[in-house]
């Protein structure tokens, strides 16, 4: 209703009630600038909060966005990083309603998002129950793969391993999907970030039941796939335990029709905690203190 300006912005809040998520992005902890343009930046700053908002099953509305910024950054990157702000917010229809800056030895990114529920009720991490089944709506293993290609020093000299690098740099998440599943009676939902085993031992956790997962069930990207031959790496490893491709995980009850988009790979049981048949998964997720 009023974006940039004045002291504060106005947000319309036509459902009464406001969803708010907030994450910070750090040069050198979570993107570099010899890695990843102004504009990747922008998107996946912009892409990680509003994936929170949907995952709630809301549509994401605004963002604010607070920077800090070495004084000798070229104001280049910075209008190309706001210009990506702006285009990731463009495609889910939301804004950024406004901000602040300030001076920092490195890039330091601090973005609040909100969304509006629109009359649904939100879809926490604690409603799952024993006979739902799991689905994955959106990428997975992606960011992963863009990772370690770069990592390693390995050209993306091919259309396979370009998208796993763009992976990395700007993830696409489904965000249509989150109401989508609200709408659909998922009774838990949360983006996948951290890793799916770990992100899903959080809803396993709050709900207080076991999640059990078929890996022949998931579905594995081709630019995946081609970067794990490129590196003689294992594909499921990316999509089970990279994160940073804010895909939707979710739990419906059995007779819930799913979308095409939505892939279920397992289900919840009884019991707690997360296990994969027949496979044994070293790394389960990122450790923000690890």
């Amino acid at each position: 209703m009023l974006g940039p300006g004045d002291d504060a912005a106005i947000i319309g809040a036509p459902d009464g009630r406001v969803v708010v998520s907030t994450d910070l992005l750090l040069e050198g902890r979570h993107f570099r600038r010899d890695w990843s343009t102004g504009y990747d930046v922008g998107r996946k700053a912009a892409a990680q909060n509003l994936a929170d908002v949907a995952a709630m099953g809301a549509t994401p509305t605004s963002l604010v966005v607070g920077l800090g910024l070495p004084a000798d950054l070229p104001l280049s990157w910075l209008d190309a990083l706001t210009d990506g702000l702006a285009d990731e917010c463009a495609t889910i229809g939301a804004s950024v309603a406004g901000g602040d800056v300030t001076r920092c030895d490195l890039v330091v990114i601090g973005v609040t998002a909100l969304g509006d529920l629109g009359g649904r009720a939100p879809v926490l991490r604690s409603g799952a129950r024993p006979g739902h089944v799991v689905a994955v709506a959106g990428r997975l293993g992606y960011a992963a793969a863009g990772w370690a290609l770069l990592e390693a020093g390995v050209p993306a000299d091919s259309g396979a391993l370009r998208e796993a690098v763009a992976g990395h740099r700007a993830p696409c998440p489904p965000y249509a999907m989150g109401p989508v599943a609200a709408g659909l009676g998922a009774s838990a939902m949360l983006d996948v970030s951290d890793g799916l085993l770990q992100d899903l031992g959080h809803v396993a956790e709050a709900s207080g039941v076991r999640v059990e997962l078929d890996p022949g069930a998931f579905p594995v990207g081709d630019p995946v796939a081609a970067a794990a031959k490129e590196l003689g790496a294992d594909p499921l490893e990316w999509v089970l335990s990279g994160g940073e491709d804010h895909a939707l995980a979710a739990m419906f009850p059995p007779d819930v029709r799913l979308p095409a988009e939505w892939h279920v790979v397992g289900r919840v049981v009884e019991g707690e905690g997360v296990v994969v048949y027949g496979r044994e998964i070293g790394r389960r997720g990122w450790d923000h203190f690890g």
